[in-house]
């Protein structure tokens, strides 16, 4: 018989069943309430989808078995009294079965930067010809790095004004910029923000 995983250790099923409340990973929004009997658990962790068990149904349910709106597994949490999970996910449509992204009826919506990170993405995918993203990322790194040390230089002069708008306009423009020339490179500003996270800790 194999081992228990020091994780299904540490997990206490109370009348086999434990809570478990799924968030996801990228906007940290909770998605969903639901329970895990240990056979959910395991299939859950194998399979990196969420399985629940069905009070109702009395059965196992993987989350988008119908819908095919998966729930796929990032990160597991156990609470401090191991009576239940904290499930960090990544959905791929909406959660609830009234067709809402959360059961609590809220909008989940990524930080604006990433959906931005989004757009540039298709932007360049789709080879939109009259998109200055796609026209600009045509043109290489050099360019693009040209063009963010042009937009550098420009938020340095507005910097030493007392313009707000211009200043803050000024950084938009560095920052979106920088956003391409990170696309370019095949990174992310998630990657950055890991990095100072990495330093902060």
């Amino acid at each position: 018989m194999k081992k228990e995983s020091f994780q299904e250790r540490m997990i206490h099923f109370k009348d086999g069943l434990i809570p478990v409340i799924i968030q996801d990973a990228k906007t940290n929004k909770i998605l969903m309430l639901g329970y895990m009997n240990q056979e959910a658990y395991q299939k859950s962790i194998h399979e990196k989808k969420v399985t629940f068990y069905s009070r109702s149904k009395k059965r196992l349910w993987t989350k988008g078995e119908v819908s095919k709106n998966y729930l796929f597994i990032k990160d597991l949490l156990i609470d401090c009294d191991g009576d239940s999970l904290l499930i960090k996910a990544e959905p791929t449509g909406p959660i609830c079965h009234k067709g809402t992204d959360t059961c609590w009826k809220e909008i989940n919506q990524k930080n604006f930067l990433f959906s931005l990170e989004d757009l540039i993405s298709n932007r360049i995918n789709q080879q939109k010809k009259n998109s200055y993203i796609y026209q600009l990322s045509k043109k290489g790194i050099n360019k693009i790095s040209q063009k963010l040390g042009e937009e550098a230089v420009e938020l340095i002069i507005e910097s030493k004004d007392n313009n707000e708008n211009l200043f803050l306009n000024e950084s938009a423009d560095l920052l979106f910029h920088y956003l391409i020339l990170l696309h370019k490179k095949g990174f992310s500003i998630q990657d950055v923000i890991n990095v100072l996270e990495n330093r902060h800790s």
